[in-house]
């Protein structure tokens, strides 16, 4: 177990497996990136000091900060994004997990 994982535990029987499928989905994209906690939520760093967080909430899963993306990633996030930064996953639709793998691996890419 690591801090994430200890996060993920603190939630609800029906929630756990999707922040678990969004927490694998990111350390696929984002092979050895360090996981730590910040803000109260898991993050997975991408540099010294750019980190993309994810957050569980009442009906959705965050992810935070997620910068604009080249336009035609853009394109698949829009119908997900919530905020100018935030990405919003609701738990009543499958994880679109390719897609966090993809949002990660273009964010990794801007914070090298």
């Amino acid at each position: 177990m690591n801090a994430t994982d200890d996060y993920i535990a603190t939630f609800p029987d029906e929630v756990r497996p999707i922040l678990t499928e969004v927490a694998e989905a990111l350390r696929r994209a984002l092979p050895g990136a360090e996981e730590r906690i910040r803000y109260g939520m898991p993050a997975f760093m991408l540099s010294d000091r750019y980190a993309l967080h994810f957050g569980a909430w009442k009906k959705h899963v965050g992810l935070y900060p997620v910068a604009p993306l080249e336009p035609e990633l853009e394109t698949e996030v829009a119908p997900y994004r919530a905020a100018k930064d935030t990405v919003k996953l609701l738990y009543r639709d499958p994880v679109p997990t390719d897609l966090v793998e993809r949002i990660a691996t273009a964010l990794q890419a801007q914070h090298p």
